[in-house]
């Protein structure tokens, strides 16, 4: 079906599609999802071994195609694409490094504080959720948004339409009335 459609759209037709995308044309686009959609989730899927990953992952490599097909001058565009593609992988597998190390170390944090305060992890864990629940909602919701939805402050920036400095410093502030809290 695949190479169906691939020899349905020649180069021609693949130009015009190209073009009426960088107009702004939602029918090219979906011209251009039904062509390459399936090969591109089975590189996804082929990457991540997991149907979930390569859902979202295709999902943002088209949004991201919408964003960039300007970008794309001459040449081959599925190798473009799949250029794009590779690139929004690598971010997946960073994105997912950073994270397994700000879990590590924030394990390491709440045993080392279990410890020394003679509780377990879970009741380190309660006495966190009651003191963020002290704070105010803005505040909280910066601390929650950062540490365990994974945001990066540039993300939380502009997600609340602030200065990276002005959240930057919100958020400093927050986690030291958490610190002061918790002791």
């Amino acid at each position: 079906m695949r190479r169906k459609l691939e020899n349905m759209a020649g180069q021609d037709d693949l130009e015009q599609m190209i073009a009426g995308c960088k107009a702004g044309n939602g029918e090219a686009f979906e011209q251009l999802l039904d062509i390459y959609a399936k090969r591109c989730y089975g590189y996804f899927y082929r990457l991540t071994g997991n149907k979930a990953i390569s859902d979202d992952l295709l999902s943002e490599l088209f949004v991201r195609l919408v964003v960039k097909i300007g970008s794309f001058k001459d040449g081959s565009f599925e190798s473009w694409l799949f250029k794009v593609a590779s690139n929004i992988f690598y971010d997946y597998l960073r994105g997912k490094q950073r994270q397994k190390k700000l879990l590590e170390g924030r394990k390491a944090q709440f045993e080392s504080a279990a410890v020394e305060t003679g509780q377990s992890h879970d009741e380190r864990l309660d006495e966190l959720q009651r003191q963020l629940e002290k704070l105010d909602a803005d505040t909280r919701e910066l601390i929650i948004l950062r540490f365990y939805s994974q945001l990066s402050f540039r993300e939380l920036a502009k997600m609340r339409s602030e200065p990276i400095g002005t959240t930057l410093s919100k958020l400093h502030r927050g986690l030291e009335k958490l610190r002061k809290l918790m002791e």
